[in-house]
């Protein structure tokens, strides 16, 4: 599924824009941060607020669970109350797509899931971390079921595979260079890293993207990602959109680096 808000010239061409008359902010890959969450959504609102009134739109770019310790708490936050200011919009991360399928029928996948921050995610819906290592998959997934909402579970698999903002066009981790953004596969737009990342070939947009984590974001030609990996810096960050204006915005505490 794609959501769709214009289209304009190939990302080569000039500076990229946004949606005429629309705002736009973009998050990173928040993954259970949930204090990190709230700030930011605040100064969000904050920043919104002190500028001329217009449709704004906010666009979570994936990986909104695992890893972190309160994915449980950022979905009630985004299931129960999303921004009121904004019209939202959820991208699905590769860690969505494994939680997803893991509890949708392929329990062969929760081993996967749980190595790769799902464990943290269960721990904080509830589930004692003595029963993940249950060898039985299916009593296993009934253990899980038992304790994540399927309401839960449905918001997550309902988010969509990408979004176009005028010249952009925001995915989780990014694109195949060389292939049309309308034939790009699932699996690339939620798993691929490298062969992006290492590109210099111009896309049909400029690519907003996360999953790989980043110390600080630095525009590149035809990208900019903003993951700058909240669960283990304690920063999360956003990205405004605006005619042709760009600004970062951030919120939370920098961890400290431990002497070694």
């Amino acid at each position: 599924m794609r959501a769709w808000f214009g289209r304009g010239p190939a990302s080569g061409a000039a500076a990229p824009e946004g949606s005429p008359g629309k705002r736009l902010y973009a998050i990173g890959d928040v993954h259970g941060c949930f204090a990190e969450l709230q700030d930011l959504l605040a100064e969000i609102e904050r920043d919104h607020r002190q500028r001329a009134a217009k449709p704004c739109h906010i666009v979570f770019l994936g990986d909104l669970v695992d890893r972190g310790p309160q994915s449980r708490d950022v979905v009630a936050l985004l299931r129960a109350s999303p921004p009121g200011f904004a019209q939202m919009h959820l991208i699905k991360g590769n860690h969505e797509e494994m939680m997803v399928r893991s509890l949708s029928g392929e329990p062969e996948l929760i081993p996967d899931w749980l190595k790769h921050g799902g464990r943290t995610c269960a721990i904080s819906y509830g589930v004692d971390p003595s029963i993940l290592n249950d060898p039985d998959l299916h009593r296993l997934e009934h253990t899980l079921l038992s304790h994540i909402p399927e309401a839960d579970i449905r918001f997550l698999a309902a988010s969509v595979d990408t979004v176009r903002f005028g010249d952009y066009c925001l995915v989780h981790a990014g694109v195949r260079p060389g292939v049309p953004l309308e034939a790009q596969t699932g699996r690339d737009l939620r798993w691929i890293r490298q062969e992006f990342l290492s590109s210099d070939t111009p896309h049909e947009a400029y690519i907003v993207h996360g999953h790989t984590i980043s110390e600080s974001v630095a525009f590149r030609p035809y990208r900019v990602g903003i993951d700058t990996g909240a669960y283990q810096s304690g920063i999360l960050t956003a990205l405004r959109i605006e005619g042709a204006e760009r600004e970062l915005l951030a919120a939370g505490t920098p961890v400290a680096a431990s002497a070694g």
